[in-house]
């Protein structure tokens, strides 16, 4: 059976190698402590599920939900918004619901791209990014984002001809896999060098919540915002769409909401997209998420206290036994250079590791060229269970040597 080549490129997949690495520790008898996977372990607040529950009794939620049935949801998601970044949203012509952020991302290039034409992407940078740009025929440029540079991609390092040929940019920040996060004077410079090259500037905000104020007691989960928004930069909406998800600010993760607030052609031209391969999602989770979005605030509040604890234990424990990486001020993940002794390359890493130890981490190779020599943790786990990996890397570690 002959398959399109478009198919060529995802065939490669590292984290599908993890996972095998997975199963294999798993039957040889290892307790498996997961860390390779960015699915919080936080449940969903009660009145999100109690508004989910709810709706299953409700016959009226049990067909399909066409775009305009999702006016509330949309118009919870305006109002969310424009409380966190002051800036007004057209509920009708600039919000699209999404099963997650990740379908949006990935089916946007179909609208934008045609065969051949470029996008540029963060490297390292979130896969769905890329497999996205594969499907639509696309080329990829790929920026890399190195620690001298904060992680921040340079514009005037784009090759002329790449630049001419491209129709779309990627960027998300705070970031996956880094934890870096952006300033609004660098959104603006990616907004004026988008503009002046007629390039789609997306930026995927999955992260928006999950930051870590200087001031401990003083979390500020909902209003205002600790890191920019990309429209603050663009805020005509001229040439940029952002990409939400309740996954990781509510938990959601496993109910698959998200959403696009942006420039009113691309949110029309991704509908499209939209509309030739699915309906929306089922009634009722959308009445979860508007409960999420228009109820307290307090569990957000709370998973940021959360994971900063986590990324505090995790931190202090790498440095006791001397791996020295840098505190992230955002994400729950811990972005570490491979330790200066270490022969291994990131994949071979997190492979061993897991085999001698159970211990799962995600090579930076998985993430891009560019984070070769990375591995990333993700804090799914409570501290107890964290300092319990870390003294298992140790012993890892002191194997190599």
């Amino acid at each position: 059976m002959e398959f399109a080549k478009r198919l060529q490129p995802l065939q490669s997949n590292v984290f599908a190698d993890m996972d095998k690495a997975k199963a294999a520790a798993l039957a040889a008898g290892r307790e498996i402590i997961d860390l390779s996977l960015g699915s919080s372990d936080l449940p969903a607040e009660a009145h999100v599920i109690e508004a989910i529950a709810q709706s299953l009794y409700d016959p009226s939620t049990h067909g399909y939900l066409l775009f305009h049935g999702t006016k509330s949801f949309r118009q919870a998601a305006a109002n969310w918004y424009e409380n966190k970044f002051g800036i007004k949203v057209d509920p009708e012509t600039e919000v699209l619901p999404l099963i997650g952020s990740q379908e949006g991302t990935a089916h946007l290039p179909l609208a934008v791209l045609n065969p051949g034409d470029f996008a540029l992407l963060l490297d390292p940078g979130y896969p769905s990014h890329m497999g996205g740009v594969y499907l639509a025929s696309g080329q990829i440029y790929a920026m890399p984002l190195l620690e001298e540079n904060n992680f921040l991609p340079v514009f005037n390092d784009i090759p002329a001809p790449v630049v001419a040929q491209s129709r779309m940019m990627v960027l998300s920040y705070p970031h996956n896999p880094t934890a870096a996060i952006a300033t609004l004077e660098f959104f603006q410079e990616a907004v004026a060098f988008c503009q002046q090259h007629n390039i789609v500037l997306v930026h995927d905000f999955p992260y928006v919540d999950l930051v870590f104020p200087e001031d401990e007691g003083n979390n500020h989960a909902h209003t205002p915002s600790l890191v920019p928004s990309i429209l603050q930069a663009d805020p005509d909406k001229s040439i940029s769409i952002e990409f939400f998800t309740l996954s990781k600010s509510y938990n959601m993760g496993g109910f698959r909401i998200g959403y696009a607030i942006g420039n009113p052609e691309l949110i029309r031209a991704l509908r499209q997209v939209k509309a030739a391969v699915d309906f929306n999602q089922y009634r009722g989770i959308l009445n979860g998420a508007i409960a999420a979005l228009t109820g307290s605030q307090i569990g957000v509040e709370k998973g940021v206290a959360i994971f900063r604890q986590r990324r505090d234990t995790f931190i202090n424990a790498l440095h006791r036994i001397g791996w020295y990486v840098p505190t992230p001020k955002a994400t729950m993940y811990i972005w570490a250079k491979l330790p200066a002794n270490c022969s291994l390359n990131s994949q071979e890493f997190c492979i061993q590791l897991v085999k001698q130890t159970g211990v799962a981490a995600s090579p930076g190779s998985g993430f891009g060229k560019s984070g070769e020599g990375y591995v990333r943790f993700a804090l799914v786990h409570e501290p107890t269970i964290l300092e319990t990996a870390v003294e298992r890397i140790a012993e890892f570690l002191n194997s190599l040597s």
